[in-house]
């Protein structure tokens, strides 16, 4: 979608005389700043309440006070703008604000509103009503792909050498590809470091989930510098274990226990769901694995013959779904569960539950990433009690640890 039609490009050529590129280059600087001159008088007269020349402004207590000269650095070179001033001297644009050099505030505003969700039409029509502006859906898109260097920059960044905990899930959403509207994932690693403290890993997009794109996931971080990892918290993908330990194979799985749950409640009548939920509480709950492994058989007596393919799954996987006994209380809440991830999670519904179906790739990492920044910035606090969790972790790992800690 281009800004102007092709009779208008022809149009501005003639009637710029364009010949080269600095023609080019000279004509976009003077329609830029024309453009941002006409925004800036929009602005004032939005915070006048009303038009210049306009009978109602005889009435008002503050009026136009003339301009003042300011020059701003941009893409097309530095431009000359006039600055429109109210008598009452409280008039402060958003577009151009004060002590401002640059160029960059409409698209600081544009990359702010999409990070929050906001969708390309009603971007199109807050800088519409606000500076009476036409953005087409192409300048938005194309002002957003700036971050995507930047995005790549993130993704390769290097990682630390040992991660205590690893949370790994995925996130799924609709895309547009060829045509049609799939369903793809997006692969999510949260990492909490020696120091206790939580970060984002990476996220990757691919097709729905599976174990063959976390090994690629996996190797890749190996890539990245990560040497070793002391526990990965997954969900219940098959060949999920397989893929982590093919790369890290000392690494300790613990298997999520709302997922178990779920999977579980699945094969549960209506009738029976609230007394099979309480039933598998006592399990999970124990202060012990021999205690919870108690506490299974006790189940089994009571509905094995009802429901055997429950029983069976907890069986099948109770190395991995009772790894967190070991651990102290501190611990296992961190672990059994895959919530931390899932919190995250939530917020990225927040930015994106509005989105029917994104129309690349790119602007789904786009979104997520933004959304991910601000997370970011609110994990700034340490883990609880995480010198305690440290001392224990150092006492279970040993060398896996210790040469990493002072």
């Amino acid at each position: 979608m281009s800004l102007l039609s092709k009779d208008q490009l022809k149009q501005l050529i003639q009637d710029n005389n364009i010949r080269s590129v600095d023609d080019v280059q000279n004509t976009l600087k003077d329609l830029f700043a024309e453009t941002l001159q006409e925004m800036l008088e929009a602005e004032l007269d939005t915070h006048l309440g009303y038009l210049k020349h306009d009978s109602k402004g005889k009435d008002t207590s503050n009026s136009r006070n003339g301009h003042s000269k300011k020059t701003l650095s941009s893409e097309y070179g530095d431009v000359r703008i006039s600055i429109p001033r109210d008598r009452q001297s409280n008039f402060e644009p958003a577009i151009v604000k004060k002590h401002q050099t640059n160029t960059n505030g409409i698209e600081e505003q544009i990359i702010a509103l999409y990070a929050r969700g906001v969708s390309t039409r009603d971007i199109q029509s807050h800088l519409g009503e606000l500076y009476g502006l036409d953005v087409s859906p192409t300048l938005i898109s194309n002002v957003t792909d700036k971050i995507l260097p930047l995005i790549a920059d993130w993704h390769n960044r290097p990682l630390e050498p040992v991660y205590a905990v690893l949370f790994l899930d995925a996130i799924h959403f609709k895309v547009k590809q060829d045509g049609h509207i799939v369903n793809k994932a997006a692969y999510v690693i949260v990492g909490i470091d020696l120091e206790g403290h939580k970060d984002v890993l990476g996220i990757w997009i691919g097709e729905s989930e599976s174990a063959k794109f976390w090994l690629a996931v996996l190797s890749e971080l190996q890539n990245r510098g990560v040497q070793d990892i002391l526990i990965a918290c997954v969900d219940n993908l098959k060949g999920f274990s397989e893929a982590i330990q093919a790369g890290y194979p000392k690494t300790e799985i613990q298997k999520c226990i709302v997922h178990q749950m779920r999977n579980s409640l699945k094969y549960v009548a209506a009738k029976d769901y609230k007394a099979i939920s309480a039933a598998l509480k006592p399990i999970y709950k124990a202060s012990t694995e021999e205690a919870a492994f108690e506490e299974l058989n006790s189940f089994e007596e009571t509905w094995g013959q009802k429901y055997p393919l429950i029983v069976r799954s907890w069986r099948a996987n109770w190395d991995e779904l009772t790894a967190f006994f070991k651990y102290p209380p501190q611990m296992r809440r961190i672990i059994y569960t895959t919530n931390v991830i899932e919190s995250y999670h939530r917020q990225l519904r927040k930015v994106t539950k509005g989105k029917g179906a994104f129309p690349t790739d790119n602007a789904l990492m786009k979104i997520l990433y933004l959304a991910t920044m601000e997370v970011r910035k609110k994990w700034t606090m340490r883990i609880h009690d995480w010198g305690q969790i440290l001392s224990h972790l150092s006492i279970y790992f040993g060398d896996r640890v210790t040469p990493y800690i002072d």
